[in-house]
């Protein structure tokens, strides 16, 4: 999911020549690619709940559905994106073809109708777009960082990432503001904006050199080497932690919606939740990778998902009002902070270079598809039974999924 602002947190907290030498240059310009991106894709996704629900009419149930798709239609195109750039040596090429999906499809957007297949069909593709590119820019992340600071390399990238998701929901609320249905218009400017991403990995990004000679290599780039990353001990129960807390992983936008059957406030608004929650990721996104990678990523992970059970008992709670939702927002962003790059942290300490994107798609794959279905099921039990309960079954199910993760790594990594 997720400048100026995110470059200038940075430099206070860092300094920015020791920035650029301790993660590299590669992961300055792959941020700012994502930045750029992510500015296009939130000013959609953050009003896609609203314009889905409110507008179209959409029930929990039928955007549960539209939702799973948009967070696990990249699960499979992931794998295969992931598995091609390291048969290739091409992440960059496989990374660009993605970027360049994505960014037409608010083009499509900007030019379909309101039939549910259309939509589904576009958002199928921008999803497959993220697929594609998420596993090769991960892995030219963790190739071109020195290992001892993937987590900070990680956590860098992705509060530039998120202060894309920041700026996004906010240039949305202003179109809205000044024109409340001009729903194609940031749909054209979203595309612009999601060019200028393309732009930058296809001209200023270079391919990542391997760091040791081919023929040391001992891994033959295949698909059954792929797969066979999953023997491995430490990664394999990384995998199915990742998983397991994936399917009680409630989506941003069933957040978004209960605040606003809690907490009284105008359709405008609704896309700046997505600008409170990325401004606590950004914000804490690099401290926290570097906090894991002195006192243990494991900690920090399983921390991040503590916050999330914290933010469905907020909502569970009654709501007083707007300090509620600030706390949800405050609690959401820091689990993004102490999960997102932390994850792919610790899986790039198991694998080998020929196979990291193949591996670090594997792992993403997992999530991926866990939430698919934690979102189609969270839209039922909404639907049916009423989003308290939904809210209920769902903080059951993650501290058991916390359990299971703890007791899993701890055997893992013992």
């Amino acid at each position: 999911m997720y400048g100026l602002q995110s470059t200038t947190a940075l430099k206070r907290n860092l300094g920015a020549g020791r920035l650029k030498q301790r993660v590299g240059g590669t992961v300055l310009l792959l941020g700012t690619c994502s930045l750029l991106t992510d500015i296009s894709s939130e000013m959609v996704s953050a009003i896609l709940p609203l314009y889905l629900v409110a507008t179209l009419g959409f029930s929990p149930l039928q955007y549960g559905l539209v939702d799973g798709l948009y967070q696990g239609a990249s699960a499979i195109v992931r794998l295969g994106s992931g598995f091609l750039g390291d048969k290739l040596g091409r992440h960059k090429v496989v990374a660009t073809v993605g970027y360049g999906l994505s960014a037409l499809c608010k083009l499509a957007l900007a030019m379909v109708g309101s039939a549910l297949g259309a939509l589904s069909a576009i958002i199928l593709l921008d999803r497959t777009g993220k697929g594609i590119r998420t596993a090769p820019r991960d892995a030219m992340i963790s190739l071109t960082a020195p290992e001892r600071e993937l987590g900070l390399a990680f956590g860098v990238h992705r509060a530039m990432d998120t202060a894309g998701a920041m700026i996004g929901p906010i240039l949305a609320f202003a179109l809205l503001a000044a024109a409340p249905d001009a729903f194609s218009s940031l749909f054209m400017v979203s595309f612009f904006i999601g060019l200028l991403g393309f732009l930058v990995i296809a001209l200023l990004v270079r391919e990542p050199r391997r760091r040791r000679p081919v023929a040391e290599e001992v891994e033959q780039v295949d698909l059954k080497a792929a797969f066979g990353l999953l023997k491995g001990k430490e990664f394999r129960a990384l995998a199915i932690a990742g998983g397991a807390l994936g399917l009680a992983t409630a989506s941003d936008g069933f957040i978004y919606l209960t605040l606003r059957e809690q907490v009284d406030f105008s359709n405008a608004v609704f896309p700046l939740l997505a600008t409170g929650t990325a401004l606590l990721f950004m914000l804490l996104a690099a401290p926290f990778g570097r906090i894991a990678d002195r006192w243990g990523r494991g900690k920090v992970l399983v921390g991040g998902y503590v916050a999330l059970l914290a933010v469905y008992c907020v909502l569970m709670l009654p709501s007083s009002g707007w300090p509620s939702l600030i706390v949800v927002l405050a609690l959401l962003g820091t689990y993004y902070a102490a999960t997102d790059g932390v994850l792919m942290a610790m899986g790039s300490k198991h694998l080998p270079e020929e196979l990291r994107g193949s591996g670090l798609a594997l792992l993403g794959t997992s999530t991926s598809i866990a939430r698919l279905f934690a979102s189609v099921l969270f839209g039922v039990l909404w639907t049916w039974l009423g989003v308290e309960v939904a809210l209920i079954l769902f903080a059951s199910g993650l501290v058991a999924a916390m359990l299971l993760a703890v007791r899993g790594l701890r055997v893992a990594y013992a």
